[in-house]
């Protein structure tokens, strides 16, 4: 069951003012520098000798002469990296394998978990962009954007202040592109905002992806480098299918609990366009942001409540759906989807709903009323019944909505021991936590993207001991519970018959209650990655036996200099005798099977670990 407020209607809200883009600075620079150029090279040719036709200079001549070019030409050249290297790059680089050391203190950790002044970026964006054909410009719609939260920025901007560093320094300058060296990278204005789209993104027939990641790349106005932020994969079409749609081709189709844009063109004129949106409380149709709506497909005997019942599958026309605000939990009523063609709603149209598709809203139980807007208003629009043919309504322009998924990556860091000299990109993304091990050693494996051998994991303020496996896995020793409840001495484990997994500590005498602690990536040089994901320790009433094959495996691994790929090698066609076990995040991310596969590193506990990231809350 799941509770959200109800909208109002004929609510409306201020936009917010249209954002300008300043190029004109960047475009100065390297046009002053171009001038400088033809003026030292304008200068080292007044100095060149010269010889009329038909005449051949001696040959010290012609040495002088060479060594003037060779000079001039590395001049140049200097002067062309100089000012490349003054550009943003479309493409990340490689990850940086030399970062200074700032081992982070448990003091630092500690202050972090109290004041919480993480620095955070989101972006939001379309799960697919249609190409741009010939000289056209099919700009991205709805405009990517960017996000930011947490104290963290105002705070860092405030101590570069503090340290003497002038406003301009301490800015923050961003550009976005399409991850292409053909297509230059788009200047975003995020100073003083915490918020940008970027309006005049395309991607043209020449560029053959089929899928693509949008690029950040972030600086400071004095050169300090930030790093690359990667959006999610985007997926390229030609143009929206007019075909009935087919659930093979699944990437096309739009499921139940996704989420998803809705945006209205009047007339087709892109001027025009304005999407569904919640500001203060209320929806409206805003010309400048954008929302993330959740579809939720419902039971057509469903009935209208805070609290509704949801069913897995994809949305298809006719279906009964629920909207909500992915930010607010903010709920439109009870919707029938229906698809769009001419300006008609087809009343028995059933074919699933594919990206880019026009569609209307038809609100459940009513007479014929769609969901609409009016300039900034959203409003209700009755339909008119089709005298010729009884399928279809006649319904306005603004009721009239094209619908397409969206996605949104998210990146959360924190400088602990202060300002860093290398970027916080990649920034290490965990999916999944998995429990091993048993006895009073216990091992966690941890799942994602962008790991690297600088990580170490962190239950709280406790600095677990970490092993490297892949770009993907780490694996850590889970630390005793007497690092945070020194009373509690032994360790135990047991299976327990619930679906998440929960670590359990036996306790001696009175009852106590589960101890939470977040997990966290740190970075050698003192950065601090959220990860969103808890670990729980639960009392259990006696102790238990220790697990010989956990404390075997610490003793390889330091046998083996803090090499675990052996290890993992000769377990990998063993097969666990526990049963598959399943785990999720709290934040609407579905259920995944997770196989225990190490047979010397046996299931023997439950991990139960859940979200408590800001989001774009």
């Amino acid at each position: 069951m799941k509770s959200y407020s109800q909208f109002n209607l004929n609510a409306v809200a201020a936009a917010p003012p249209a954002i300008a883009y300043e190029n004109a600075a960047a475009t100065s620079s390297n046009s002053n520098s171009l001038e400088h150029s033809q003026l030292h090279s304008h200068n080292h040719n007044q100095d060149m000798p010269h010889f009329g036709l038909g005449s051949a200079p001696p040959p010290q001549q012609q040495q002088l002469q060479v060594h003037h070019q060779q000079q001039q030409q590395q001049q140049q050249q200097q002067q062309q990296q100089m000012q490349l290297s003054m550009m943003p790059v479309a493409v990340p680089g490689p990850y940086r394998s030399h970062i200074e050391e700032k081992k982070l203190t448990r003091d630092a950790m500690e202050k972090y978990m109290r004041e919480r002044n993480d620095m955070v970026i989101v972006i939001l964006h379309a799960k697919v962009a249609q190409k741009s054909y010939g000289n056209e410009k099919r700009f991205f719609c709805p405009p990517p954007c960017i996000y930011l939260f947490g104290s963290g920025w105002r705070r860092r901007y405030e101590e570069m202040l503090q340290q003497g560093e002038g406003e301009q320094g301490a800015q923050l300058c961003a550009f976005i592109g399409i991850g292409s060296s053909d297509q230059d990278m788009q200047q975003l204005d995020l100073n003083g905002k915490q918020y940008c789209a970027a309006k005049t993104l395309f991607i043209s027939d020449s560029d053959k992806r089929k899928h693509f990641m949008l690029s950040v790349k972030m600086f400071y106005g004095n050169g300090h480098d930030i790093g690359v932020f990667n959006s999610k994969r985007i997926k390229v079409i030609s143009k929206p299918s007019k075909k009935k749609q087919s659930l093979k081709n699944a990437d096309l189709c739009i499921a139940s609990g996704t989420n998803v844009a809705l945006f209205n063109r009047l007339r087709s004129q892109t001027v025009s366009t304005r999407y569904l949106h919640v500001e203060n409380g209320h929806f409206h149709a805003s010309s400048t942001q954008w929302g993330a709506f959740t579809i939720h497909l419902l039971d057509d005997n469903e009935s209208e409540s805070e609290e509704f019942q949801v069913r897995d599958g994809y949305i298809h026309y006719g279906a009964t759906v629920k909207l909500v605000c992915s930010v607010t939990g903010m709920a439109l009523p009870r919707l029938i989807i229906r698809k769009v063609d001419k300006q008609m709603a087809l009343l028995e149209a059933d074919d699933p709903v594919s990206q880019l598709h026009k569609c209307a809203f038809y609100m459940k139980d009513t007479d014929r009323m769609y969901l609409c807007l009016s300039q900034e208003k959203i409003i209700q629009f009755q339909a008119t019944p089709c005298p010729k043919e009884p399928n279809k309504e006649m319904i306005n322009d603004g009721a009239c909505w094209t619908i397409i998924s969206t996605d949104k990556a998210e990146y959360q860091f924190y400088e602990g021991m202060g300002p860093v000299a290398s970027p916080v990109t990649p920034v290490p993304i965990v999916n999944s936590l998995n429990l091993n091990g048993g006895g009073d050693v216990a091992m966690l494996e941890l799942s994602g993207d962008n790991f690297t051998p600088h990580l170490q994991v962190w239950f709280g303020d406790v600095e677990a001991e970490t092993m490297y496996r892949c770009t993907e896995t780490l694996l850590c020793v889970v630390p005793e519970i007497s690092q945070f409840r020194g009373e509690w001495l032994w360790v135990s484990f047991h299976q327990c018959s619930a679906q998440k997994y929960v670590a359990n500590r036996w306790y001696s005498a009175q009852v106590r209650q589960p101890t939470q602690v977040p997990i966290s990536l740190v970075r050698n040089d003192g950065i601090i990655y959220a990860t969103g994901l808890t670990f729980t320790y639960t009392p259990e009433p006696g102790p238990r036996s220790h697990c010989n094959q956990a404390e075997d495996v610490m003793r390889t691994r330091h046998n083996n200099n803090n090499n675990i790929t052996g290890i993992s090698n000769n377990n990998n066609n063993n097969t666990s005798n526990s049963p598959a076990s399943s785990s999720s995040l709290q934040q609407g991310m579905p259920h995944q099977q997770q196989q225990q596969s190490h047979q010397t590193l046996p299931s023997i506990s439950e991990v139960q670990w859940s979200s408590h990231g800001s989001g774009l809350s």
